[in-house]
């Protein structure tokens, strides 16, 4: 039976501040993060007795953007169909016509991102950097060699997230994915500027601008700091990203087969392998095959 009526006598009872059209999720207040347009809760499903995301999109941002929405709503019903280990699962979505807000619900993982969870744990081998980045590779694998094919376009450590029990790592919040066809080129200039391809910005690119932005997340799980940390605006990160500086960080990357690897990461769009190259590669030899 959903409750969606809390006993006010209980002071243990955690009242929902929502809940979804069929009663089946239900949002409590904490926040689990936010971004221009979205907010993500904390809330749980009654039916299977889990805790979930409950993601916010407010609409009105696109009043005015008949096709943009078309494309949000287009892009809401692919994400429902991706089934990967390496994907953080999407469960159900509705629009709510009072509030303006599209909502849809995701899992959530036990240790939050990827970036939360490398400050928290500062002491972590090679090894074990490996396979976390073997399992964001799994994920790009999937979401580029779907049909059509998917641009993440926002990869960075604070989009992947971390279930620390078992080390899993499963990439998240594509609100910015891109769907392209057979070309496989997209055109539209987003993302997080220290982890955006140098091809971004011309607004000409594939899925190897996610490549480029693997690259540098694995730069930050090894340096603990922020790509480009030593330029002070979005226009200096553009000027060294645009004329192929790399980050100062890559000086602090002491294990070479690590820097080589991020470096082939950074190549020349054409340069760069794909996720299913790099999945190949030698870097990641003698893991075990269960992540």
């Amino acid at each position: 039976m959903v409750n969606l009526n809390p006993n006010p006598f209980d002071k243990d009872d955690e009242p929902f501040v929502e809940v979804d059209p069929t009663g089946r999720y239900g949002r409590y207040q904490d926040l689990l993060g936010a971004g221009a347009m979205k907010k993500v809760y904390r809330a749980f499903d009654q039916e299977e007795g889990i805790e979930i995301a409950w993601n916010q999109v407010k609409l009105r941002c696109f009043a005015d953007n008949e096709s943009m929405l078309d494309r949000i709503f287009a892009e809401v019903r692919l994400l429902r169909s991706l089934k990967n280990d390496n994907i953080i699962s999407f469960y159900n979505w509705w629009t709510e016509e009072k509030g303006n807000t599209l909502n849809f619900i995701t899992e959530v993982c036990t240790s939050g991102s990827l970036r939360e969870y490398r400050k928290k744990h500062r002491h972590v081998s090679v090894k074990a950097l490996k396979k976390w980045s073997r399992q964001i590779l799994k994920g790009l694998e999937y979401l580029h060699t779907h049909e059509p094919c998917i641009i993440h376009r926002d990869l960075n450590c604070a989009n992947v997230f971390m279930n620390g029990n078992t080390g899993q790592v499963k990439i998240g919040d594509l609100g910015l994915a891109a769907i392209v066809g057979k070309s496989h080129a997209a055109h539209s200039i987003l993302g997080t500027p220290e982890f955006m391809a140098p091809e971004l910005y011309e607004e000409e690119y594939t899925e190897m601008v996610d490549i480029y932005s693997f690259g540098l997340c694995l730069l930050e799980m090894v340096t603990l700091e922020l790509p480009y940390m030593e330029c002070d605006s979005i226009a200096k990160i553009y000027r060294k990203v645009t004329s192929g500086v790399r980050p100062l960080a890559m000086e602090k990357v002491k294990d070479l087969h690590v820097k080589a690897f991020i470096d082939k990461c950074l190549g020349k769009p054409r340069a760069r392998p794909s996720a299913s190259e790099l999945l190949q590669d030698p870097f990641f030899d003698g893991l075990d095959d269960d992540q």
